[in-house]
């Protein structure tokens, strides 16, 4: 397996000229936060350690004649049978090679045994910044009506053509616009996507229909000035967008799983409304985070033109993770 996943990674091998390697073996480090579980169900995770830069290929794909790319990392050893598979979709004017520098997830991927991917939305300029078609927004992908639909679904056939990939054990996660994205996959892509994580984000499709229960962590500061709480359109946005509001997006997608009301405590700035168990061992959570900007919180701000410091002491990658994988499919 080790030969076939190197053979197949040199295959792919694409090296973008705006997401060039290190020669070290070492990128950042996860954060030092405070986490704490927003749901009932609890998965033990290892702590993240430094990840490997040898672990990393960027790949390229070709989907509706458009020339795809990617960033993936493979941890240097996996357990034995099929592992889980991350997506992870940058806001607007990202990139996948800053969005992983950003949230640390390739950490945990190394030390838990996940396959993760960060791609890349339709660039809108000459720079590697992109953008993604989530329905209401955003840019050049949504004008142009960009399915990054079948993008992200290609994407995971063709990391399964290489490793063993667990069906039940595929989540989305994304901040922003990638959150948006990662809404419209749920309601989209069901069939394919078990779970989802996002963070400053809102359901941008209508109907959103899925046949399938889809677990959802939604985390969202109050002080969110590019995508407010209560929708509309921010004083910080870039997208001139009216965004619907998020927690309307949140309760389809959880009233499509089947689940029950919500019940709601607070832990310090955080207040945590949960909804399960809903259909299909499936789960909806909602976060909210007091004095919290657009940011990824806990992240390490690589670009953050608009989003503000990101709020120190709420570790959302590990609480994504954690959420997901505790919410697999039956």
């Amino acid at each position: 397996m080790t030969s076939l996943r190197w053979a197949l990674g040199l295959a792919l091998l694409v090296v973008a000229a705006a997401c060039s390697k290190s020669s070290d073996d070492s990128t950042d480090a996860s954060p030092s936060t405070t986490t704490r579980s927003p749901t009932s169900t609890t998965v033990v995770l290892e702590d993240a350690v430094r990840p490997l830069a040898r672990q990393v290929t960027h790949g390229m794909i070709e989907v509706d004649g458009r020339e795809r790319t990617y960033r993936l990392y493979v941890p240097s050893e996996l357990p034995a049978g099929s592992v889980p598979l991350f997506v992870g979709l940058h806001g607007g004017t990202g990139w996948g090679d800053q969005f992983a520098r950003t949230n640390h997830i390739e950490g945990l991927a190394e030390s838990n045994g996940f396959i993760v991917v960060h791609p890349d939305g339709v660039k809108i300029g000459d720079g590697p910044g992109g953008v993604w078609n989530g329905g209401v927004c955003c840019g050049v992908a949504a004008r142009q009506g960009v399915d990054d639909v079948a993008f992200v679904e290609a994407l995971i056939d063709r990391i399964g053509d290489g490793w063993d990939i667990d069906s039940h054990r595929v989540f989305a996660f994304g901040h922003s616009n990638g959150a948006i994205m990662s809404y419209r996959l749920a309601c989209e892509l069901p069939d394919r996507i078990v779970g989802i994580g996002v963070v400053a984000g809102t359901l941008g499709v209508d109907p959103c229909l899925p046949d399938q229960p889809v677990s959802v962590m939604h985390v969202h500061g109050d002080a969110d000035q590019n995508l407010p709480l209560a929708g509309g359109r921010g004083n910080l946005g870039a997208s001139g967008v009216d965004f619907p509001p998020p927690r309307l997006g949140f309760a389809r997608l959880a009233s499509a799983g089947g689940c029950p009301g919500a019940r709601s405590r607070t832990d310090g700035d955080l207040t945590i409304e949960s909804r399960e168990p809903c259909r299909a061992g499936s789960a909806a959570v909602f976060v909210t985070i007091a004095t919290a900007p657009h940011a990824w919180p806990g992240g390490t701000p690589i670009v953050r033109p608009r989003s503000g410091p990101g709020y120190p002491n709420y570790d959302a990658t590990t609480e994504l993770v954690r959420f997901l994988l505790a919410h697999p499919r039956p």
